[in-house]
């Protein structure tokens, strides 16, 4: 429906990688022509400890999406989340020194992108890397590398693929004292001469935020600075949001309770013509900005597979996707099929 556009993806979890989950792969084959992984490439999932590599499931993956001739994105070379503890540490346990953390960066990447090599086709070389008000995020690798450390991804993806597409991704890129941070790190690469291709704005949304008009001019921004722009991680929350947070911090969980899960058997009918409005509200914007967009990703096939029914509260039943429980398709589908036909 957009293959004129940019690509549609979504995000797969180990069940359907693993080609358990049937009914979620026959929804990808009809509906999606991009792949990302959600835990497969992540360091604690592929390098757990310092000798030890596990491919297994990367391989699947990755396998997977050359079959079905998907447009395969490897998420993610660096990150401050689901990093073993090994990595930042010495012998004994200790923070390790700036030059071994390095090495070790460089070897993970050029290991696992050397291995993937002409399959993947984009990576998510640097996840994360800024807090909200812009700045650089005070983590491990900025406390032992410093500043530089996403240069030296970069640097290093690169030298293990020059062919493959090279992104940044990060969150709430709508607000803008962390865009304009974006904008920043992304220029200070691009002045080094350092190849980055892409951005990946975390579209980790809520029925009532972001404002289609901050969306469109983060878009807008992004594309200026001569790079693709990427809507990654799509999902729509419908359920009450703690503190009324909008972010995507991994850190934070809140306690159970029932006013955070309102709809623990369906969601009522006005609550799926919102989302479904929602929904379309994004793609006519992602429409509108096609020549700037090269990939809308959805993060997840369906509801009972998403990680907002555990996150930022445990336990909730979540509606956040196209297809529900059942593997049905829900308005919101139907919203986004009426654009990409009805599209001028």
């Amino acid at each position: 429906m957009f293959n004129d556009d940019f690509y549609i993806g979504t995000e797969l979890t180990k069940d359907q990688i693993l080609e358990k989950d049937t009914r979620a792969l026959a929804i990808l084959k009809e509906y999606f022509n991009s792949i990302t992984a959600d835990n497969a490439m992540k360091w604690e999932s592929i390098h757990p400890s310092p000798n030890e590599y596990n491919f297994e499931l990367a391989d699947r993956f990755v396998e997977l999406g050359k079959k079905d001739h998907m447009f395969i994105v490897g998420h993610v070379l660096l990150w401050h989340e689901q990093t073993p503890d090994w990595v930042f540490q010495d012998e004994s346990g200790n923070l390790t020194d700036r030059e071994t953390l390095l090495q070790r960066l460089r070897d993970h990447i050029l290991t696992i992108m050397r291995r993937y090599k002409g399959s993947v086709n984009g990576w998510d070389v640097v996840n994360e890397a800024l807090d909200e008000d812009g700045q650089m995020r005070k983590n491990k690798w900025f406390e032992i590398i410093g500043a530089d450390y996403v240069k030296k991804a970069f640097e290093y993806a690169l030298e293990a693929d020059p062919e493959a597409e090279l992104y940044y991704n990060d969150y709430s890129l709508i607000n803008p004292e962390k865009r304009n941070g974006a904008i920043r790190l992304v220029r200070k690469l691009q002045s080094k001469g350092i190849k980055i291709d892409g951005i990946g704005e975390q579209g980790h949304y809520h029925l009532d935020f972001p404002d289609v008009k901050e969306l469109e001019a983060s878009i807008i921004a992004f594309s200026e600075l001569g790079v693709k722009v990427m809507i990654t991680e799509l999902d729509i929350n419908v359920l009450p949001r703690p503190d009324q947070y909008n972010g995507a911090d991994l850190s934070l969980n809140f306690e159970l309770k029932k006013e955070y899960n309102p709809y623990p058997e369906f969601l009522p009918d006005f609550v799926q013509q919102e989302l479904a409005k929602r929904y379309a509200d994004f793609f006519k914007i992602f429409h509108k900005h096609r020549d700037k967009i090269s990939r809308v990703t959805i993060w997840g096939i369906h509801d009972g597979a998403s990680w907002l029914n555990n996150w930022p509260v445990k336990g909730r039943t979540n509606y956040p996707l196209l297809f529900d429980r059942q593997y049905k398709p829900k308005p919101a589908l139907d919203a986004i099929i009426k654009i990409g036909k009805n599209k001028k």
